[in-house]
């Protein structure tokens, strides 16, 4: 059987003119975990549109996959339609096909609703006898006997970050703007490998870094406490996604840093405590987010910190505010989104019912675009403060007195170039992309991590005594997508590598 395997990319990810290094971060990891579940003799092909076009007259598939985001369901479901046409049958799933599964259906031969390692072995028996079903819905959530990823079929050159990785699925919390209640809809919303299994598919990834795409690596303080403590000695450095309630928590965020943790992805959201209620985000509610940075900084981790605008508590005054804390606290990067009430999610229903959604122009749901009435401010508003932020946070000046905020010289100088480098420098990432070179850049990633956590490593484990949960020290996705919770390939954002693939095996 000849399988073709596909994540369309977004338009501006295949501009002649310019291609952010965001879409050239990670691989189609929840594909390769598909692939896992094929039969030895069957020809399979993985296409990372993000980062080469597909050539469809050059494809003659028994069968095609297509793995659907918001903003990537007009290009999936067009190559759907062509494959089609050509009498393809044709698979789609992912986030946006669990949301609107009769949209998505109008495409289809058969469309999945949730993640796939239940359905998808079912899926594969039924299509082998020809009888496939026009629809699958999870029910049973494991990951127990996940077959390897098929890492074999990916292109490793056209990544920074080829060895990402994911462990869990889903995120024990409920907050209104993330998908992940709709997608995990009928089963278990939050669920993890076995530890043993999880540090065995670390031991198959060459060389030191690693990025687990997690929704939220923290989530379950027995399984991670016991995968730190397995990967300390193995010299990684590596990247993740938490909670301010996690990296609060007594001796997590310790052994976290001991076994390589150098940089974490946080939900911070809003600087206005308000909003918090209102989105369901009850786990920030109450903390003191300067403690959390601190403890981090204490740490050896750098903070990538995520913001949402246009919460309906925001006024034209909370761009300003937010860059200006995010500065003042050292951050290091942080990703700006707006706020983007997605199908499927409690957001969408709520903004829906009061007729406060402007279009369902889903090419426009990238969370840098105003898709419904906000309250506070204007769309235009919220859209030129949403890029002012951005602006302002990586301006040189913004960057230095960030960097100034740190004690020591060698600290301070790693935090100008490496906040500079994600933004001041595209062009040059650009150049990479195109000439399949970005992977080259990791061993500069890889030492700039190292390096940050250096001088701190050795004391980090075990000093849990200094920072309660309470944040005594006196002291933030997705997802996706991961950054603002809903973390996709349509927000895989710019900067510090956030994680953002979302790569719950989603069909």
């Amino acid at each position: 059987m000849r399988v073709t395997m596909i994540l369309p990319a977004l338009t501006e990810a295949t501009s002649p003119f310019f291609r952010p290094i965001k879409y050239s971060l990670f691989p189609p990891l929840g594909l390769a975990t598909l692939a896992g579940y094929l039969r030895p003799d069957d020809e399979v092909r993985i296409w990372d549109e993000h980062v080469r076009r597909l050539d469809l007259d050059d494809d003659r598939p028994d069968l095609v996959v297509i793995q659907v985001y918001v903003t990537s369901a007009r290009r999936s479901y067009e190559l759907a339609d062509a494959y089609r046409a050509r009498g393809v049958f044709v698979a789609l799933g992912g986030l946006h096909v669990t949301a609107l599964p009769d949209e998505a259906a109008a495409h289809a031969d058969a469309v999945f609703l949730g993640p796939g390692e239940d359905t998808w072995p079912v899926f594969l028996d039924d299509f082998r006898r020809g009888e496939p079903r026009r629809r699958y819905e999870s029910r049973q959530r494991t990951l127990d006997g996940l077959p390897p990823i098929r890492r074999d079929l990916i292109e490793r050159h056209r990544y920074l970050v080829p060895n990402s990785i994911v462990v869990s699925r889903g995120c024990p919390h409920h907050c209104d703007f993330c998908y992940k209640d709709a997608f995990f809809d009928g089963g278990k919303s939050f669920y993890t490998q076995a530890v043993d299994a999880a540090l065995a598919e670390i031991d198959r990834l060459p060389g030191r870094h690693l990025y687990f795409l997690d929704d939220h690596l923290f989530g379950n303080r027995r399984f991670a406490t016991a995968l730190f403590d397995g990967m300390r000695g193995m010299g990684r450095v590596w990247q993740a996604a938490g909670t301010v309630d996690s990296v609060l928590a007594p001796d997590l965020l310790e052994r976290a840093a001991a076994a390589g943790l150098r940089s974490l992805f946080v939900g911070f959201e809003t600087v206005n405590a308000q909003n918090l209620a209102g989105q369901r985000k009850r786990q920030n509610i109450g903390r003191d987010y300067a403690a959390v940075v601190r403890r981090l900084h204490d740490a050896g981790v750098m903070v990538n910190a995520s913001f949402v605008f246009g919460m309906d508590g925001d006024g034209p005054d909370v761009f300003d505010r937010t860059v200006d804390w995010a500065i003042a606290q050292g951050i290091e990067t942080a990703t700006f989104h707006i706020m983007t009430p997605y199908p499927g999610t409690a957001l969408y229903q709520r903004m829906r019912a009061a007729g406060r959604m402007l279009h369902e122009d889903w090419d426009r749901y990238d969370t840098r675009q105003v898709v419904f009435a906000p309250q506070g401010m204007t769309a235009g508003e919220l859209e030129s403060g949403y890029r002012r932020a951005y602006r302002d946070f990586y301006r040189w000046g913004g960057i230095w007195r960030g960097a100034a905020t740190k004690a020591l010289l060698r600290d301070r100088l790693r935090h100008f170039a490496y906040a500079g480098g994600w933004k001041k420098f595209e062009p040059v990432w650009d150049l990479l992309i195109r000439s399949r070179q970005v992977l080259h850049a990791l061993p500069l990633l890889e030492a700039a991590l190292g390096s940050f956590g250096a001088h701190r490593s050795s004391g980090a484990h075990g000093s849990s005594g200094a920072h309660g949960s309470s944040g005594a020290r006196g002291g933030v996705s997705a997802t996706r997508d991961r950054s603002y919770c809903p973390r996709g390939p349509e927000s895989r954002p710019s900067t510090g590598l956030p994680s953002s693939t979302y790569p719950t095996v989603r069909t």
